[in-house]
């Protein structure tokens, strides 16, 4: 990395790295920060890194060792830590002149400049984000799935509706994530400053397939939330219809002992 902050070497590796659920960044020192919205920052031992709240870190031209410090320099700082990251790598090639664009599996860039670098980063960040949601989902899905097929073969469930307000609140985190923390449906707000990088912004878009892939997470955890507030309403109802057995029951029960008393007393 040169002075200017942008890269020198012709071509490099940009890693996604998926840490926790949130990073703390607000204590970042100033001398080591190159820009902000989002914050790139300067690596000791070469290359810079864009950090992100919602606890992505997207390297560039970092060496392994320098990679090494920079994540358990983060490690503090990382809420609700995953025990191993979520990764995506994406190669870059810096190419004064060229239109740019993916070429031989590369992201192809006239320059590598900060603006441009938090940008790549930006939506790197979110396809990461993506791709973990994405799996999450699935096995949401997953567990769903027995439910639903023993309600519809045999009519009823074996379900706590504790269990189902767990699945409804862990999906409802997933989507305030996605939507309101990592802002994964807007268009990133360096855009407003840098309004030259809307082509680049949109081949990247294309490329990763963000919205798509949103819009396919959202119908589907709107069909998984229904899936299991429906369940829970099953479980109420039955519960409910239990007490009122109950209730009659007891009435029986009260007629019972009143007519016993008026005969046989």
């Amino acid at each position: 990395m040169s002075s200017n902050h942008s890269l020198v070497v012709v071509s490099c590796n940009a890693r996604a790295l998926l840490l926790g659920t949130r990073l703390d960044l607000r204590s970042w020192p100033e001398a080591e920060t190159l820009a902000r919205m989002p914050l790139a920052v300067r690596v000791p031992g070469g290359g810079i890194a864009v950090l992100f709240r919602y606890g992505a870190a997207v390297l560039f031209d970092v060496a392994p060792q320098a990679e090494q410090t920079l994540r358990a320099r983060l490690a503090p700082l990382v809420e609700n830590r995953y025990p191993s990251a979520d990764e995506e790598t994406l190669a870059l090639r810096i190419e004064p002149g060229r239109a740019e664009g993916l070429a031989d599996g590369a992201l192809v860039l006239q320059s590598g400049g900060i603006a441009q670098l938090q940008l790549v980063a930006d939506v790197l960040s979110k396809s990461v984000l993506l791709a973990h949601y994405e799996v999450r989902l699935g096995a949401e899905f997953d567990r769903i799935e027995p439910f639903a097929l023993r309600l519809e073969s045999h009519g009823r469930i074996r379900w706590r509706t504790r269990e189902h307000l767990q699945r409804i609140g862990a999906l409802l985190r997933m989507e305030q994530r996605m939507v309101g923390r990592a802002e994964i449906g807007d268009k990133p707000e360096l855009l407003w400053e840098h309004p030259e990088l809307e082509r680049l912004y949109a081949l990247l878009e294309a490329e990763f397939e963000v919205h798509e892939r949103l819009a396919v997470m959202e119908r589907k955890l709107d069909l998984a939330g229904r899936t299991v507030r429906t369940l829970v309403d099953l479980i109420n109802a039955r519960h409910s219809l239990r007490v009122e057995w109950y209730i009659v029951a007891l009435i029986v029960v009260e007629i019972l002992l009143t007519l016993y008393d008026m005969w046989f007393r």
